[in-house]
């Protein structure tokens, strides 16, 4: 498959071939993810699951004033920054022997009119967490409701929930996978499961074994991202070989 949208809202792409196959009762058994998966070089990484993702999107609502009236005002800032810091704090799990621990990130905030003398009425909060299989979304979503409550916020939040974490810890496609790249790099590639997310969490849906193996992630995201031709054709190799140690 290629897939489009997968950086997007995730709705014509992979979710939609998957819905329809499993409407056919087709199910993927096996699947590699070409997502660039290795840090240094080609097949030094091989990724055998990633965690979860959620995002909120918090609009904490106060009383818009003059700065200099502040009782005549209610800042949501000032109000949702102790929560904030509570949230970032917390110890959400430990991680286990293949997830990291839990991360909560913002990456977006906003608030104010511009003007240095007024008091916002709104303070925009996004943030979002890639969790370990020690947590669920819902495990997530009960301790942040609780956390803003706790704090008497007057808020409303969006929830967007990205995928579940998923996990090949064996199987003859992760055995064909590691003895492939073994034989093109003379290396053993690192099992890992770090980094962001990938379409491999919509496939891994229907039960099957999911690896991403592909380029060097070096400039993922970055101006002039790019991949070497010379690490496709290794690619190439190792996809070679995992198919005739699948099938020969």
């Amino acid at each position: 498959m290629i897939t489009s949208d997968e950086e997007g809202p995730f709705i014509n792409g992979t979710t939609r071939v998957v819905d329809t196959l499993m409407a056919r009762d087709e199910i993927i058994d096996m699947c590699i993810v070409g997502e660039p998966s290795s840090t240094h070089a080609v097949g030094d990484v091989v990724k055998n699951g990633r965690r979860g993702s959620i995002t909120g999107d918090i609009t904490v609502k106060g009383i818009q004033g003059h700065v200099a009236y502040p009782q005549l005002a209610r800042n949501p800032v000032h109000q949702t920054l102790p929560a904030l810091a509570e949230l970032a704090a917390i110890e959400w799990d430990k991680g286990n022997e293949y997830f990291p621990p839990t991360s909560f990130q913002i990456p977006n905030l906003a608030a104010g009119t511009g003007a240095s003398n007024v008091i916002p009425g709104e303070f925009n909060v996004q943030f979002n967490l890639r969790f370990s299989t020690e947590v669920t979304a819902d495990d997530i979503k009960a301790r942040v409701h609780s956390v803003l409550d706790a704090h008497g916020l007057e808020y409303d939040i969006k929830w967007t929930f990205s995928g579940h974490p998923f996990l090949t810890d064996t199987g003859s496609l992760l055995d064909a996978v590691v003895g492939a790249v073994e034989e093109v790099n003379h290396q053993q590639p690192q099992l890992l499961t770090t980094g962001g997310t990938s379409d491999g969490r919509f496939i891994a849906q229907m039960g099957g074994q999911v690896i991403e193996l592909g380029p060097v992630n070096a400039t993922i995201h970055k101006v002039n991202e790019c991949v070497k031709i010379a690490d496709l054709e290794k690619l190439t190799d190792m996809y070679e070989k995992v198919l005739e140690k699948l099938f020969a």
